[in-house]
């Protein structure tokens, strides 16, 4: 068997334990009573992230270069990076809301590039002359890397939103603890006018302070994976943010080589200088500020937008120095 038909072989088996994972995780969600859905689902990420390390491993052989000259290989690697991660977050964690969260993104990116893609994008190609040097493994796999780290944080805080129901719980513990959790004291009010009888009779209008609607509790059980999520969240970001940096580094160092500049403000390097930006207010937020809870949770989604527009959008609605077809 040629690497071409092993690689159609491997990118398709990928797809199809990513559908049926996401499916086993979600089914684990909603029935969490049944025990082995869980090791089930680790297995699944387990294979499939062995099939895009084969899928890589032989773009290499065959090309000749580490795999990351096209979106193709790309977005393989970027999933080859967010299934990895996972574990490390599962782990952590030890809950299937982390796979829920993980295994649809991974899906779907693996879904575009073997189905959307056209064929002549799929296929290994030479390298342009810009991309022929040692600082493309550096460079790119780390920013790579980073991303795929950052938006599993970045997806852990999404479901902390949806755990939480969007309510300002207040957690309890240093921001990198495991510290217990405590309700916030709900104080808000409703000012309403209602008619109201007068001391001499006369039909007056007071105004009366009514207590608002109260939020639904949350159970000690959603709190506590609540409190779970915000934590393992902050680490994981807190581990891809030295990724991000480090890339953006050798990326001005490869860009002067190249082209005479550390930095140009191409689309590329001011979208990934937005993403860093964000990531450093949700890192001092809760280092310096404290925050915990929702607000950095938002903080955290919207990055995870910020880091697909810097991944993806850019190179779909501009051009610009980092353009090479559709290199990313």
């Amino acid at each position: 068997m040629d690497l071409v038909k092993l690689q159609g072989l491997l990118d398709n088996a990928a797809f199809a334990v990513l559908l049926v994972t996401m499916l086993v995780y979600w089914v684990g969600v909603a029935f969490p009573r049944v025990p082995f859905l869980a090791n089930l689902g680790t297995t699944g990420m387990a294979i499939a992230n062995l099939c895009i390390a084969a899928l890589l491993s032989a773009r290499w052989l065959e090309a000749g270069y580490f795999p990351l000259s096209n979106l193709y290989e790309s977005l393989f690697f970027l999933t080859w990076g967010i299934t990895a991660i996972h574990f490390v977050a599962e782990t952590m964690s030890r809950s299937r809301l982390v796979g829920a969260a993980t295994a649809p993104i991974a899906m779907s990116i693996v879904a575009f590039a073997t189905l959307t893609l056209p064929d002549d994008m799929q296929a290994s190609a030479p390298l342009v002359p810009a991309l022929k040097s040692n600082w493309l493994m550096m460079h790119v796999s780390v920013m790579m890397l980073s991303y795929a780290t950052l938006m599993v944080g970045a997806l852990l805080a999404i479901a902390f939103l949806v755990v939480t129901r969007g309510q300002s719980v207040e957690l309890r513990g240093s921001s990198v603890g495991t510290g217990a959790y405590r309700d916030r004291s709900y104080t808000l009010h409703a000012t309403s006018e209602i008619p109201a009888a007068s001391a001499n009779g006369n039909s007056a209008t007071a105004v009366l302070t009514a207590p608002a609607v109260t939020p639904l509790p949350l159970s000690p059980q959603r709190l506590s994976l609540a409190d779970t999520l915000d934590n393992i969240s902050y680490r994981i970001i807190g581990l891809g943010f030295p990724l991000l940096t480090i890339g953006i580094i050798a990326g001005a160092v490869w860009a002067n080589e190249a082209w005479g500049s550390y930095w140009s403000w191409d689309p590329k390097e001011t979208w990934a200088l937005i993403t860093w930006l964000v990531f450093a207010a949700y890192l001092h937020a809760r280092i310096t500020k404290g925050w915990q809870g929702r607000r950095p949770a938002i903080l955290a989604a919207t990055g995870f937008v910020v880091v697909w527009v810097c991944y993806l959008g850019v190179n779909l609605l501009g051009k610009g120095l980092h353009s090479y077809g559709w290199f990313l």
